[in-house]
């Protein structure tokens, strides 16, 4: 606890420092110090990112950026804000941020956090973007913003990568600067991504801040829509956002289209970088087809693509049965899984068509602008994968739409109390939830409380891995382990390796050292034996 709170007094006048030098550079007027934390956050991240290509983000690049922050934060005097905004009710302020210091020192649990958070960190820091790094091992094709910005302050500022931790405090600065009281009933929902520089964290804080935003009517579409477009940046499943913001602007605040030019510069560099790390625009999708060298074997996209349709289904059924259903088996399957996750299916069925009846009712413009943004979000993720993390967010949307204004703060804070209380249980006693709900897999990944967590956040540590090469390749492999997320770098996880066995195929260096990128070739069928002979020797249990 007391290490992320070290970040967050370090990180929020640094946040603060480069969002009043946005403000001041593009001219854009905001109240108060939360909107300023925002842009702050996102300048840096796209500074980060334009740095990326060309050096690692490492303590060479970190230091500068906290020195300059620093010194915009007292050169501004945006201090001054800090004291102004001393909100009436302290005690609850501090309390609650105790409270999310204390969730963000748990252990992390989400299996992406070792297969796919740690690792893009890892690359970042120590190379910076590699071109086609997915051939390596595909996830790190995405590269998020998120893990850009994480990595650039995961040399001293947050060695723990507990920014997400910090950011919840920033979302508590919010709501109380602008005494949205019914964005506390989320927090407790929030702390479940808080151990973990987990991207669903920041797009559903930033999104309902926008959302909010957009309630209180704030007018300057360009800021909006440069918002908007940094959470897509973030995770592309938050289309409906741009989208809305768009709307939003054209149609209600009649702006012209030159105000969302900020906005597709960002959206540019953002297909920039995907078209780098992973060969086309939007990850996971190979389309469209622009025949670079350095874009993943077919045969791995395709097994990428089947696993999508597998975790749909929550591995209940094989590729083959899947595609032999109609379009009724589709449906019907999607909505009536075993499980926790097939009543998650039929909730987001229910809500949005409530949401749909709500908007009949409501005959309100930004109602209706709302819930076609997040319909067309809806098609997007059942054509492609309907994993039920990829809509979570709607269930944010409809709840605030429909309950905004409607909650007091003594409600807010009541519920958030419950909330805090059932989900500290279920934090400190996972095995105990485990065995309640079976089906709810995450518990079992949870570590507990351990009373080092008061002092630092509670980490894992694996570090067994071997050595080897195929072609001009040297790689590590973890040992006895399906994750490579303390593996020195350059790793290939055993799942993968199995992978590029299965297509004949395997990563290979395009030049001398890793900024040259990767590219895949063929393999040789001395080569092929000796990745058996690797895979069949000590990695059976990461098959």
């Amino acid at each position: 606890m007391l290490s992320i709170l070290f970040s967050a007094i370090v990180l929020i006048p640094v946040f603060l420092g480069f969002g009043r030098v946005s403000c001041s550079l593009f001219k854009i007027e905001v109240d108060g110090i939360s909107l300023k934390l925002i842009l702050g956050t996102l300048s840096i991240s796209t500074l980060f990112c334009l740095m990326a290509f060309f050096v690692p983000l490492n303590i060479f690049v970190e230091i500068p950026f906290l020195v300059f922050g620093f010194w915009a934060f007292f050169y501004f005097k945006e201090y001054r804000g800090i004291l102004q905004f001393a909100p009436n009710h302290r005690s609850i302020f501090l309390s609650v941020t105790a409270i999310i210091l204390f969730f963000g020192s748990f252990y992390p649990f989400i299996l992406d956090h070792f297969g796919y958070y740690v690792p893009t960190i890892s690359w970042l820091s120590k190379v910076g973007l590699v071109q086609g790094i997915s051939n390596l091992d595909l996830l790190l094709g995405q590269m998020s913003f998120w893990h850009i910005l994480q990595a650039g302050f995961s040399n001293f500022t947050d060695s723990f990568l507990r920014l997400n931790a910090v950011i919840l405090v920033i979302f508590l600065i919010y709501i109380f600067e602008k005494k949205s009281w019914i964005h506390l009933v989320f927090l407790p929902i929030l702390f479940l991504f808080a151990q973990s520089p987990n991207p669903d964290l920041p797009m559903l804080v930033f999104s309902l801040i926008v959302l909010n935003e957009i309630f209180l009517g704030y007018r300057d579409s360009s800021v909006l829509f440069l918002i908007s477009v940094f959470i897509f940046a973030v995770k592309p499943t938050m289309i409906w956002l741009p989208v809305l913001s768009f709307l939003y602007s054209v149609f209600m605040l009649r702006s012209g289209l030159r105000v969302f030019l900020p906005g597709k510069i960002l959206l540019f560099l953002f297909l920039f970088k995907n078209i780098w790390t992973f060969g086309f625009p939007i990850f996971p999708v190979p389309f469209p087809d622009f025949g670079f060298s350095w874009a993943p074997n077919s045969v791995v996209l395709a097994k990428s693509s089947d696993m999508a349709i597998l975790k749909t289904y929550d591995l209940q059924y094989t590729v083959e049965e899947i595609r032999q259903f109609s379009t009724m088996d589709y449906i019907k399957n999607w909505l009536f899984l075993d499980g926790i996750k097939g009543k998650i299916h039929m909730l987001f069925v229910v809500s949005l068509a409530l949401f749909l009846l709500f908007s009949i009712l409501r005959k309100s413009k930004l109602v209706w602008l709302i819930f076609i943004s997040i319909l067309l979000k809806t098609i997007m993720v059942l054509w492609f994968s309907a994993q039920y993390r990829f809509f979570i967010d709607v269930f944010f949307v409809i709840f605030f739409v429909v309950f905004w204004q409607r909650i007091s703060k003594f409600g807010s804070l009541l519920i958030f109390s419950i909330l805090t209380f059932i989900f500290g249980l279920f934090f400190c006693f996972p095995k105990y939830f485990q065995s309640q709900l079976p089906s709810f897999k995450m518990s079992g990944f949870m570590g507990g409380f351990v009373p080092t967590q008061f002092c630092s956040p509670a980490v894992y540590e694996w570090k067994k891995f071997e050595n080897h090469q195929i072609g001009n390749l040297k790689f590590n492999v973890v040992k006895d382990y399906p994750f490579s997320f303390d593996t020195p770098i350059p790793a290939i996880s055993p799942s993968f390796v199995q992978q590029y066995l299965d297509a004949g195929i395997f990563p290979q260096l395009k030049g001398p050292d890793f900024r040259d990128g990767f590219v895949w070739k063929k393999i040789t069928p001395f080569e092929k034996a000796k990745i058996q002979r690797i895979l069949d020797l000590h990695y059976d249990e990461g098959r």
